[in-house]
């Protein structure tokens, strides 16, 4: 008797796609969190000191990982280029970032960045061949209107800080196509090399820009590292589980976080615009949720393993 354990165990592509969605809306939040902090201490340090405290952190969380299977997720990783490639696309997005936001609104540098899933929806079909309906591009445009209309850019949108969160944005979209291309990578490994870039570069940069933070600072921003693994974690796992394609568009959900962070850390009270929108870009995500479940009931399921 032959029977395939590994055809038992597989996922049903069902499962994989609802699972890669619930975990990019996990990555969403919990960058959402670090988002509101990040810019509060932007304002007094630079952006690179506070990659290096703050990775340490995230170091320091994920050894333990690492160190389980004697690291193995180090050894033999495939495509080496396509890593060192990532992990410079990881360094500049939040670098990019992290500036931009010291200048312009986090709300405006949300709106920028949130046009990334229209570019990954774009790379993931000429690059990486996966099919985009027509039904699924008219839901990521809606998303995108519905941003437009709940945050309204203003002026500082066409600035230069505005093109720098642009640019970021292109880097994130390239980082999540090259996610996908090495996805058989451990998960561990590929938030390591993120974590790792981002303390190397900012090491490297607050050795000539550096101010003195308080104890309390410095302990802040090590929690931070190590809840920003978390949501790294999630977000590889996310493209790990699903093609890119379907889980790009619910990082629209950062405009409903931004909503409720604004109102309960700084006090804004949201407009009717604001309500308008983020409902569109709510709706737009529930239902690629739902018609990428409906996709993959359609789907044939998997031949039964042959018994002999």
């Amino acid at each position: 008797m032959n029977l395939s354990f590994k055809s038992l165990r597989r996922r049903p592509p069902l499962s994989a796609a609802l699972g890669g969605i619930l975990f990019m809306l996990a990555a969403m939040t919990i960058f959402s969190l670090v988002n509101v902090f990040s810019k509060m201490m932007v304002a007094a340090y630079p952006p690179a000191q506070l990659f290096f405290i703050r990775g340490f952190g995230a170091i320091a969380a994920l050894l333990p990982f690492l160190a389980r299977d004697n690291f193995a997720a180090a050894r033999n990783v495939p495509r080496p280029g396509l890593q060192v490639l990532r992990m410079a696309l990881s360094v500049s997005d939040g670098m990019l970032f992290f500036t931009a936001i010291k200048y312009i609104p986090l709300a405006d540098a949300t709106t920028c960045y949130l046009a990334a899933p229209i570019f990954v929806t774009a790379f993931s079909a000429i690059f990486l061949r996966e099919h985009v309906g027509w039904r699924r591009w008219t839901a990521v445009v809606v998303g995108f209107v519905g941003v437009l209309i709940a945050l309204r850019p203003t002026g500082a949108a066409i600035s230069w800080p505005a093109l720098i969160a642009l640019a970021g944005c292109l880097c994130q979209s390239i980082f999540m196509i090259v996610t996908r291309y090495v996805r058989g990578t451990s998960n561990i490994f590929l938030a390591t090399t993120q974590v790792v870039g981002s303390f190397v570069f900012g090491g490297v940069v607050s050795a000539f820009l550096f101010v003195p933070p308080t104890w309390i600072l410095v302990a802040l921003l090590l929690i931070s590292g190590v809840v920003n693994v978390a949501a790294v974690l999630c977000l590889n796992r996310s493209l790990i589980l699903a093609p890119a394609s379907v889980v790009a568009p619910f990082q629209y959900t950062m405009i409903v976080w931004a909503i409720v962070l604004g109102f309960l850390v700084f006090g804004d009270v949201p407009s009717p615009n604001t309500v308008i929108g983020a409902t569109i870009v709510a709706c737009a995500g529930i239902y690629i949720f739902l018609r990428e479940r409906t996709a993959m009931h359609r789907e044939p399921q998997p031949n039964p393993p042959t018994v002999v």
